[in-house]
Parts: C-alpha cells; sequence; structure tokens
C-alpha cells in the first residue's frame, strides 16, 4: 500500500521512499544511505525489496538506524513528547551549547548506541566536558609555540634535513615514544572510521591524544634553551601533536581554536 486510504489518497511514507529511490538512482547516483530510527526498522526489507522490485540493486540501498537520544539536565531526563508536543528542537540545543559541543557528543557514540545526553556537561568550560578537553589539548600546544617562538626557538620545518636526526637523537625518552605512538595512529584510526561507517573511533582517538599530550607535557620540558637539540626536537613533536589533533578535529566538523 503506497496510498492513504483517505478521500485525497495522499501518498504513504513507504510510496516517498521509493519516489526517493528512484529519483536518486535515476541521477547517477550509485548508492543511498537511509538514516532512520531504530522503529523503523520494520521498513528496511520493505524498500530494499521495492528497490530491487524496480530493477536496482538491493544491497546499494543502506539503512542505517539510529537510537534514541535522551537530553539530561542536572541529573534528571528532560521530558519530550511527540504527542504532548514538547520537545527539544536543534536550534535550540545549539544555541545552548554552540556547535561544536553538539557535534562532538552526537559523534561521540555509534549510531546503534542510545545517547545521554547531559545539557550541563556540554556547556561547561572545564576539563570534565570531552570536547573542551581536546581543544584545550590544541590550544595548549599553539600557546606553546608561540612562546617558544617569543624566545627565538621554534620547531625545524618538516623539509629541514636536520629533522630526523633530531628526532632520532633527542626523542628517545618514553614520555616522547608514547606521544609519538599515538600522532602515527591516525590513518588507522581513520581507515576504521570509514570501513565502520561510525564516528566514535574518532572522537575516542582526539582524546586518548589529547591525555597523552598533557602527560607529556607533565613529564618533558619542552623549552629549555640549555638543551636547544632536545628542545627543538620536543617542538617539533608537540607541532606533529596539533596538526593531528586539528585534523581530527576537522574530520568531526569541529573547531581547533588556536587559545582559549
Amino acid at each position: 500500500m503506497i496510498l492513504r486510504s483517505t478521500d485525497d489518497a495522499a501518498p504513504t511514507y513507504f510510496a516517498a521512499d521509493i519516489g526517493y529511490v528512484v529519483e536518486k538512482f535515476g541521477r547517477g547516483y550509485d548508492r543511498i544511505v537511509f538514516i532512520w530510527g531504530e522503529d523503523h526498522h520494520g521498513y528496511v526489507a520493505r524498500v530494499k525489496a521495492a528497490a530491487q522490485s524496480l530493477g536496482f540493486d538491493r544491497d546499494h540501498v543502506q539503512m542505517i538506524l539510529t537510537a534514541w537520544v535522551r537530553f539530561v539536565r542536572d541529573g534528571k531526563e528532560v521530558p519530550m513528547s511527540k504527542r504532548t508536543g514538547e520537545f527539544i528542537t536543534l536550534d535550540e540545543l545549539l544555541g545552548e551549547i554552540g556547535v561544536d559541543a553538539a557535534r562532538w557528543f552526537f559523534a561521540s557514540r555509534a549510531a546503534s548506541s542510545g545517547i545521554d545526553f547531559d545539557i550541563e556537561l556540554a556547556k561547561k568550560q572545564s576539563n570534565e566536558n570531552p570536547v573542551y578537553y581536546v581543544q584545550y589539548a590544541h590550544a595548549r600546544i599553539a600557546s606553546i609555540l608561540r612562546k617558544a617562538e617569543e624566545t627565538g626557538m621554534k620547531p625545524p620545518a618538516a623539509d629541514d634535513s636536520r629533522l630526523a636526526d633530531l628526532l632520532a637523537g633527542a626523542l628517545t625518552g618514553a614520555p616522547e615514544a608514547q606521544l609519538v605512538r599515538q600522532i602515527v595512529r591516525l590513518p588507522e584510526v581513520v581507515e576504521d572510521a570509514a570501513a565502520s561507517e561510525e564516528t566514535h573511533g574518532v572522537t575516542t582517538y582526539a582524546t586518548e591524544l589529547a591525555t597523552t599530550f598533557h602527560a607529556f607535557y607533565r613529564d618533558a620540558r619542552v623549552v629549555d634553551p640549555d638543551e636547544p637539540e632536545r628542545s627543538a626536537a620536543r617542538l617539533a613533536l608537540v607541532a606533529a601533536a596539533k596538526t593531528t589533533l586539528a585534523n581530527a578535529l576537522s574530520l568531526l566538523g569541529i573547531s581547533a581554536p588556536e587559545s582559549m
């Protein structure tokens, strides 16, 4: 049944979905991805079967079913109901917590996992807020690099012929090794995220990289006028961490501030 049993015989949602399939494939797309709520699981087989009956490859029609979001404020669930008309719009949420926090919290869970969205936590300007924690690591590195330059020190350029020797000779401690291991993981993390079509691996990685950097900064003196070569190598390392954090945040559509 693709028409409603009403006087105007308006099309059903199923009819609209079939029309969407025809329109997209007709415009040359070779794959369609529907993003539905988890309560629409009953429509998956129907739409795939309809696509197949129209001559399209059913395996090229994909449905991602997303779990529910539960908003929490001050430890209490915010009641929402379509029946009573009580709900929080996305515009209202963005107006209260900002785009960066919203994107982070939605991206930090698998589509099939329900989200307890803590509105007050998302607003906090402290390390309790995961997106603030990661952004602060980026801003902190930017501050380190600025202060180093003020003292006449800066990391060697990527094409500096001394860079490899500097890194090999100066970055032999445990803090440096741990940070290097985290930095080089980004391509693998991105590959896994693309294969699974999920974003939460990227937010987890960004948090781990920020944590590793904070530990490195606690245990290793980055700018030391008495050890210029080691300082140059460590500055190169933190500059690489900054770039990597910025790239991870960029993949999520989240800003990487230079100061906070």
